[in-house]
């Protein structure tokens, strides 16, 4: 392990990889100020010690909190797949020019997804983050394919 963390490649993607992942774990702690400022609570348990009448209204959905619910279901769909194809990527031994810019290009596309989603942006700037993202998970998958697919 001690070698793998002197390869600049590895390095460069345990750097993106954690912020990627980073980003996606402060999307609960978002969900959760959204629901407190917003008074939408999603369980009864939450809401357990209101008063009956403020119960009712307090238990319901919000469509902010359900847009950073949804923001944080996406990074979950891309953020995963980026971590183990970035991986598996790293270990093809791509040049370091060619993996940096795989790794931010992902980095930044999710990160510029999240402004647009919770901005809201008006589209296409949430679409096209996303496409950039996938776009880059797409690359590093086929590299990987490519060397190591035996038919």
């Amino acid at each position: 392990m001690a070698k793998l963390m002197e390869d600049e490649v590895f390095k460069a993607f345990t750097t993106y990889a954690a912020i990627a992942i980073l980003k996606m774990m402060l999307m609960a702690p978002m969900t959760a100020y959204y629901r407190f400022t917003r008074g939408a609570f999603a369980n009864e348990e939450d809401v357990a010690r209101m008063p009956a009448e403020e119960r009712k209204k307090k238990l319901r959905t919000h469509p902010e909190v359900e847009r950073v619910r949804r923001c944080h279901q996406n990074d979950l769909e891309s953020i995963i797949p980026f971590v183990l194809v970035g991986l598996f990527y790293t270990l093809t031994g791509p040049e370091i020019s060619a993996a940096l810019l795989h790794f931010r290009l992902f980095t930044g596309s999710r990160i510029f997804h999240t402004i647009a989603y919770i901005g809201p942006l008006p589209q296409p700037s949430r679409a096209l983050s996303w496409m950039i993202g996938m776009l880059a998970i797409f690359s590093m998958a086929y590299r990987v394919l490519s060397i190591v697919i035996v038919l």
